[in-house]
């Protein structure tokens, strides 16, 4: 088996990774697929409840702790999901988002949910990067 296709997944000491049957994030080679990441730790403390952008903050630090933690950066990232609870408050998200990633520029989407597993939590974050992929020009199109 090659190591570009060994799978190797990441745990954390969330609750709730072995009651759904998942990973904090899965390794395939050079990508790195980190799962929906809020401001909640293993504890169930939750980060500056009902805070847009602090707790956007927080999981981002979170994020890039994992990435760091299995060699990749946050210049890795290619593709980034916000599931926020108060689009009303896109702006928030956005301004935190934005400063971690004004640069990278990876794909994003933010979608509203009805509400996420905890009710002080406002938003939830997946990331997928590629080890190496640096930027290395930037096409513009009209559509």
């Amino acid at each position: 088996m090659s190591t570009d296709s060994v799978r190797t997944n990441i745990l954390s000491r969330s609750p709730f990774e072995p009651l759904r049957g998942y990973s904090r994030a899965v390794q395939v080679g050079d990508h790195l697929f980190i799962s929906g990441t809020t401001a909640m730790n293993y504890k169930g403390d939750v980060t500056a409840p009902g805070e847009a952008y602090e707790q956007t903050k927080t999981v981002l630090s979170a994020i890039k702790t994992i990435l760091t933690s299995r060699g990749f950066s946050m210049q890795d990232v290619v593709r980034t999901r916000l599931f926020v609870t108060n689009m009303t408050k896109w702006e928030d998200y956005a301004r935190a988002h934005r400063e971690v990633f004004e640069t990278v520029r990876p794909a994003s989407s933010m979608v509203q949910v009805v509400k996420l597993v905890d009710p002080r939590l406002v938003v939830e974050l997946e990331v997928d990067a590629i080890r190496g992929a640096t930027m290395q020009d930037v096409a513009t199109i009209e559509y």
